[in-house]
């Protein structure tokens, strides 16, 4: 399948960041643009790609998502063909993210990727805590930053603190923010755009760290 790209943030980029959507909104949706605007005021470069069941809807074709260990393979290819100057950070959101943490340390290890970020990873479905998604992330290698809501429904703070998770994995957690990262200006006096700013400082400095 071929991989096609939608690019963000200045050509000279010492860092990009390959992104992935999550299960149920395109690599083009407002969520992702926003982020991927975010992190390209901050300097870095931003590729996002399709999965091919999200990209056969484009012509019609109705696929629901498969389960994230059938994607490994897409994401694999991506970072195969996207053409990276710098180091390359891989990540998502949400399912995107949990699928570029199941490869993660083998390419990692293979020296094509530098690091793992994730925003709002699905640490259970919601409403079923005891299906958790972390058996891997209990050992990870790669250095790896997720951005997440306090108050996600997949995995808020209260939850995951209790979670056997790598020393190698960071989280930066945003007040009130849920699956999207948007926080209730009511409750916190903030917007989803202060939440992406922030997470994307928090990027950029963790992709500057990787890159010294």
């Amino acid at each position: 399948m071929a991989v096609g790209f939608l690019r963000d943030g200045p050509a000279d980029a010492t860092v990009t960041v390959l992104l992935a959507h999550g299960a149920g909104a395109a690599m083009d949706s407002p969520a992702m643009t926003a982020i991927a605007r975010a992190l390209a005021a901050e300097g870095l470069g931003v590729a996002r790609f399709e999965f091919g069941y999200m990209a056969a809807r484009r012509s019609g074709a109705r696929r629901p998502p498969p389960r994230a260990e059938a994607l490994t393979g897409e994401y694999r290819d991506a970072v195969a063909t996207l053409a990276s100057a710098g180091p390359l950070v891989i990540g998502g959101k949400s399912m995107g993210g949990r699928v570029a943490s199941m490869v993660a340390d083998a390419l990692h290890a293979e020296g094509k990727a530098a690091g793992l970020v994730c925003f709002g990873y699905p640490f259970h479905p919601p409403g079923r805590p005891d299906q958790l998604r972390t058996g891997h992330l209990a050992d990870l290698a790669i250095p790896a930053l997720i951005c997440q809501g306090t108050r996600d429904p997949f995995g808020g703070r209260n939850e995951v603190s209790g979670y056997a998770l790598s020393e190698r994995i960071e989280i930066l957690w945003l007040e009130d923010g849920d699956h999207d990262l948007k926080p209730r200006k009511a409750v916190t006096g903030l917007t989803a755009q202060d939440h992406l700013r922030r997470a994307a400082a928090a990027v950029a400095a963790f992709a500057g760290r990787l890159a010294r």
